[in-house]
C-alpha cells in the first residue's frame, strides 16, 4: 500500500493511495499514521478494509487537497551522514573507525513534499540531499542481524534532507543544528510498504535545482544498507513505531560542486524516488 496524508498542516487526515488521482479515506479506522498505528501492525490491518472499498468506488479524488507528509510527527527523526561512495568510487565515509557517521534532526522539522523550504536567519549555506527514508514498525533494540531489522520496517519515504552547511561544520558542537530549522525534512509523498518496491539495492535517486540535474544515483552505492543502519542503530538506542532514518545521500549536493552552490529565495527544488513519488520545493526566506 500507499499511505499518504491529506489536509492543511496540522490537521491531516489519513488516506491510502489508489492512484495518481485518486485515494481511499481511512480516517473513520485510525487516528493517524502515527507510533500507535505502526505498533499495532497498522498497514496490514488496513489491506482488508481498503479493498474492499476499492471494490465498491469507493474512492475520493486528490483535487486542490495540500499533501503533507506521510507519517504523523515521529519519536525522533535519525540520519546517517557520508554514507554513499564518491563519483570515482572510493569510501567518503566521514568515521575513521569505519563507523556510520550518526546525527540527529529535530522532529518538529518534518513537513510535506510540497511544501515551501525556509531559509533559517543567518544562513548562507543552506543545501539539498535527496535520500531514501525509512520508517520503522516495531519498538527495536539490540538487533541480532539483518534479518531482524529488515522486519523492522513499516515502509519507505522519499525524503530530503536539508541542511544548514556552515550552522553544521562551523558553528562547533553537533550537526543537530545545521539539521532541525523548521521544512528541513520535506517526506513523502506516500510511504510505500515493503512489497510495493522492488530492488532496494538499486533504488534510483535524483534531484534537480532551478531544472537542473544536481544528483542521480542509485542505493547500490550506499556503504551500509538499510538492514544494517538499523541494526546498528539499535545497539545504541530504543528505536520506536513511526521513527524516521534517512539513510544518506549520493553525490551532488551543493557542497559537493565546484563552485559550491547553495539555496536562495526563489529557487526551485524537484526531487524523486522510484516506487517512491516525487517532491517539489520552492525555497523562500524565514521572515
Amino acid at each position: 500500500m500507499h499511505l499518504m496524508r491529506v489536509g492543511p498542516p496540522g490537521q491531516e487526515r489519513p488516506v491510502v493511495r489508489v492512484d495518481q488521482e485518486t485515494y481511499v479515506d481511512v480516517s473513520d479506522l485510525v487516528d493517524d499514521y502515527d507510533e500507535a498505528f505502526f505498533a499495532a501492525g497498522g498497514p496490514r490491518l488496513l489491506e482488508e478494509a481498503v479493498a474492499a472499498r476499492r471494490a465498491a468506488g469507493t474512492t475520493r479524488g486528490f483535487g486542490t487537497d495540500r499533501i503533507g507528509a506521510p507519517i504523523a510527527r515521529p519519536h525522533q527523526i535519525l540520519g546517517v551522514g557520508a554514507n554513499y561512495r564518491s563519483p570515482g568510487g572510493a569510501d567518503t565515509r566521514a568515521a575513521p573507525t569505519g563507523e556510520p557517521l550518526v546525527f540527529s534532526k529535530a522532529p518538529n522539522s518534518l513537513s510535506g513534499p510540497y511544501d515551501p523550504v525556509r531559509i533559517p536567519r543567518g544562513s548562507a549555506h543552506t543545501d539539498w540531499e535527496v535520500e531514501l527514508g525509512v520508517v520503522i514498525g516495531t519498538r527495536s533494540h539490540y538487533l541480532a542481524d539483518d534479518r531482524a531489522a529488515t522486519a523492522a520496517i513499516a515502509g519507505y519515504v522519499l525524503v530530503n534532507d536539508i541542511s544548514e552547511r556552515a550552522f553544521q561544520k562551523e558553528r562547533g558542537g553537533q550537526w543537530l543544528k545545521g539539521k532541525s530549522a523548521p521544512t528541513f525534512n520535506p517526506c513523502g509523498p506516500w510511504l510505500a510498504t515493503a512489497d510495493e518496491l522492488g530492488d532496494l539495492g538499486d533504488l534510483r535517486l535524483w534531484l534537480e535545482h532551478n531544472g537542473v540535474r544536481r544528483q542521480a544515483g542509485t542505493t547500490a552505492d550506499m556503504l551500509l544498507g538499510t538492514a544494517g543502519i538499523i541494526r546498528h542503530l539499535s545497539q545504541f538506542m530504543v528505536l520506536e513505531p513511526g521513527d524516521l532514518i534517512n539513510t544518506g545521500t549520493p553525490y551532488g549536493a551543493g557542497k559537493d560542486l565546484t563552485p559550491p552552490r547553495y539555496l536562495a529565495p526563489g529557487d526551485t527544488l524537484i526531487c524523486g524516488g522510484e516506487g517512491l513519488g516525487h517532491q517539489r520545493q520552492s525555497v523562500v526566506r524565514t521572515d
